[in-house]
């Protein structure tokens, strides 16, 4: 196993400040996602993410140290979605839907670009990106606990460790269907919503 980069190595050499190089940041990202997607990480290198950004290897430099480094800033950009589609749910309508929404939401994150978030699922075990990953983990948990805590919830019995059990089931289920390569967005949504409200149901007070 590749050893551990060291985490701040892995941060941005700059930050774009205008348009043209917030642009060349944005197709490095976006050239980063389609080699992985398409070739794996065996076509992965900097000279092939430059090449098919259609910048040269300098420019790359000037804002990744590496391909890890570029990699952290996909997952970034990645997760940035997937927290704006949790950040619109909207519990006022009710914890149960709110909840519904938030597994709707998981699922269609995994499916959206499926080999790209494989991939990145396993180069986040490898990558030293615990804190940014840890703010995503709280987020969703923050969620989750406004559904728990909606009225319509309120019959159902929660132990202090709900939420983030919640969290861990919906992350293995989506996970495990990303590993193994799963399509059917339908499916996995119903099979997360019995493991997610059979827990409710069924979890002692």
């Amino acid at each position: 196993m590749a050893a551990r980069p060291p985490a701040h190595t892995l941060d941005p050499r700059k930050t774009p400040g205008q348009k043209r190089s917030a642009a060349t940041v944005a197709a490095v990202l976006e050239a980063a996602a389609r080699i992985l997607e398409t070739e794996g990480l065996e076509g992965y290198t900097t000279n092939a993410v430059a090449q098919h950004a259609g910048v040269s290897i300098g420019s790359l430099y000037q804002y990744f140290s590496s391909k890890d480094a570029i990699t952290k800033a996909l997952m970034i950009r990645e997760t940035a979605a997937l927290l704006a589609d949790v950040a619109v749910i909207d519990v006022e309508a009710g914890g149960r839907a709110g909840l519904q929404r938030l597994i709707e939401v998981a699922v269609a994150y995994q499916f959206r670009r499926p080999a790209l978030a494989r991939l990145l699922d396993l180069e986040e075990r490898r990558l030293p990106v615990d804190q940014e990953m840890q703010r995503v983990g709280e987020q969703l948990a923050r969620t989750l606990q406004r559904c728990l805590d909606a009225p319509d919830m309120a019959a159902m019995s929660h132990s202090p460790f709900a939420a983030g059990d919640l969290l861990a089931i919906m992350k293995g289920l989506v996970d495990a269907a990303g590993d193994r390569g799963e399509r059917d967005n339908a499916t996995l949504v119903a099979r997360v919503h019995r493991a997610v409200f059979g827990y409710l149901e069924h979890v002692p007070a």
